[in-house]
Order: structure tokens, then sequence, then C-alpha cells
């Protein structure tokens, strides 16, 4: 069959042959019909992931829609290695396959199940966000972050405030229900002096797709807001602004900050699975927005490096 394939270490992903995936006890074939290029996918196959394979070659991608054998239409995750969902046909356990929604089309359900379940669970999961609060996501220009923004309202947030590097992309994230923008461009001090006007008005839960920097200066921000200022549940996600922080002990000491994950391994499976299905469940009546680009699985070698900032590129296998 058809697939896009890692043949070596930090090798790009070509379109090739693999051989046809027999199910075993406990697994289900999918015919593919969609599957989404994410950060993940990308960082996976590069071998940078911490959850990334050794094992050459394989085939891309972490999930994906399709139809099982009995024609029912499922979204589908972690399929069994060497497998991956960029391919014709794959296998999956069968208890990390979902019913999707009638009305949810196949490349509009593949594009927005990783990154609208990174804020899902990190909301659900780890924050345990309660309708009325203020959330505060960091990095809300890119897709997650954008859907970081509507997800929140949608579970009840009361106000949300949104960071970002791009300030044209920030500007049009208001539309999406964000009350507050911050522009991630001033200088430290400045920056820092936003962060704390916030904290002091209150914060509950900070969703963080950055690290780096500005999740630094959040910190410390939230911990001089003082001890009358509300507790916060940082929860990191991302790392787009770098691997790694500085953060001064005094910080935790200083505050009632709670600081966690949310991720694969921080979240049980079968919770991640959940937190997807609750997510593209709620799609429709949340009016959820994600741009997508569909691209024929063929193309997978040039459309690999696109910019899927905005939006998501949606691989579709073709079949004779």
């Amino acid at each position: 069959m058809k697939a896009a394939i890692v043949k070596g270490a930090g090798q790009t992903p070509v379109y090739g042959e693999l051989s046809d995936p027999l199910p075993s006890d406990g697994e289900s074939h999918v015919a593919v019909s969609a599957a989404a290029l994410s950060h993940v996918v990308k960082s996976r196959a590069s071998g940078t992931h911490y959850s990334s394979s050794e094992q050459f070659p394989f085939g891309v991608g972490i999930d994906g829609v399709g139809r099982l054998d009995d024609g029912r239409r499922v979204y589908f995750v972690l399929p069994r290695a060497p497998y991956g969902s960029m391919a014709e046909r794959t296998v999956v356990p069968s208890a990390q396959c979902l019913a999707i929604p009638d009305e949810l089309d196949d490349v509009t359900a593949a594009a927005i199940a990783n990154p609208g379940m990174s804020s899902w669970a990190a909301y659900t999961e780890r924050a345990k966000l309660k309708g009325g609060e203020t959330v505060l996501i960091n990095g809300a220009t890119g897709t997650a972050g954008r859907l970081a923004v509507q997800i929140a309202k949608y579970l009840g947030a009361k106000k949300v405030i949104a960071t970002g590097r791009n300030t044209d992309a920030l500007k049009s994230v208001a539309a999406l229900g964000a009350d507050v923008l911050i522009p991630l461009v001033t200088d430290d001090a400045a920056l820092e002096n936003d962060f704390k006007t916030q904290f002091a008005q209150g914060v509950d839960v900070v969703i963080d797709y950055l690290w780096g920097k500005s999740a630094e200066r959040l910190l410390i921000a939230g911990a001089k807001a003082g001890p009358d200022a509300r507790p916060i549940r940082f929860v990191q996600v991302g790392s787009a602004s770098g691997a790694d922080i500085i953060l001064p002990s005094a910080v935790l000491r200083s505050s009632a900050i709670e600081l966690m994950g949310s991720g694969i391994g921080s979240i049980p499976l079968d919770r991640l699975v959940k937190a997807i299905g609750d997510l593209l469940h709620a799609t429709m009546p949340g009016g959820f927005q994600i741009a997508t680009h569909p691209v024929p699985l063929s193309d997978v070698e040039q459309a690999w490096s696109r910019d899927d900032s905005r939006g998501r590129t949606v691989f579709t296998p073709a079949r004779a």
C-alpha cells in the first residue's frame, strides 16, 4: 500500500510502499481518508519528540479519520508501529477508535483533533477549569492557541487573555473570543508590568504554548501579584519559544502557583482519547474555527515543510 515513510533518522518522509497491515486481536483495520500534519507528527518523524521511535522504516502520522471494515466512520489515534496514519490503510487498537458525529466532515475532524485536544485536555483534565474563571493563553496566535481561546469560552471561561508574538495575528484572536490582547514584543519590564496588571485583576488558569522567556515573565509576574492574588493553575503544553526556562525558586515558594504539564504521559491514554471524543462532539455546537489545507498524500514531500501556524495541512490518500 502507499504511505508516507521515514527511512532513516532525520530524513524527510517519502511517498512509497509499505506492507499491508493485518490487525491482531483487539485491533481494528482502518481505511484512512484524512490525516493531519502537526508539530507532534513532525517532531516524532524527525526523532526529536520524547515519544519518537528509533526503528526504521516506519509510517508517519499519529492520528486520522477513516472507515472500519464494517463501514463505520471513526477518528483513530496511535496506530500500531511501524504503521502510521498517513497511509492508505493502518491498524489501531480498537479502544483508540472513536465514532465521529455525522455533521463533522473527515478533513475538519482530522485537522482539529490534535490541536484542539491540547487545550481541551489541559482545561478538563489538568486545570479543572470552572465556569466563570479567567484564562490566560500564552501563545494564542497559532492553530492550537486559537482553538484554546474558543474552547475556553465554550467551557465557560468568563474572561480570556491572549498573548502572541505576531501582533497582526493577535488582533484576529479577538474575534474568536479573546477579551484582552497582550503582544509579546515589548521589553521584559513592560511585559512583566502588563502581566502583573492582569494577575492583579485575577487569573485562574494559564495555558502555555510557548515556554521560554514569556513563560518566565508570566510566572514571575504571577508570584509578584501578592498574597491576596488568586491561586494560579499554570499548565505547560508546548515549547515554541524554547525548551528551557530559568525559574527562581522563590517564585514557587512565595506564591500559590500550581505548575503542571499536559500531554502524552501526564494524562492516561484512555482519558486523552475521551477528551478527543468530547472535543469532536463539541466542534459543531461550539462553532470552532480551524483553517484546513487538504493535500494528496502523494505530495507529502513537497508539503512537509509548509507553515501550518494558521491552519492544518491534511493529507488525503487516493485509492485506485
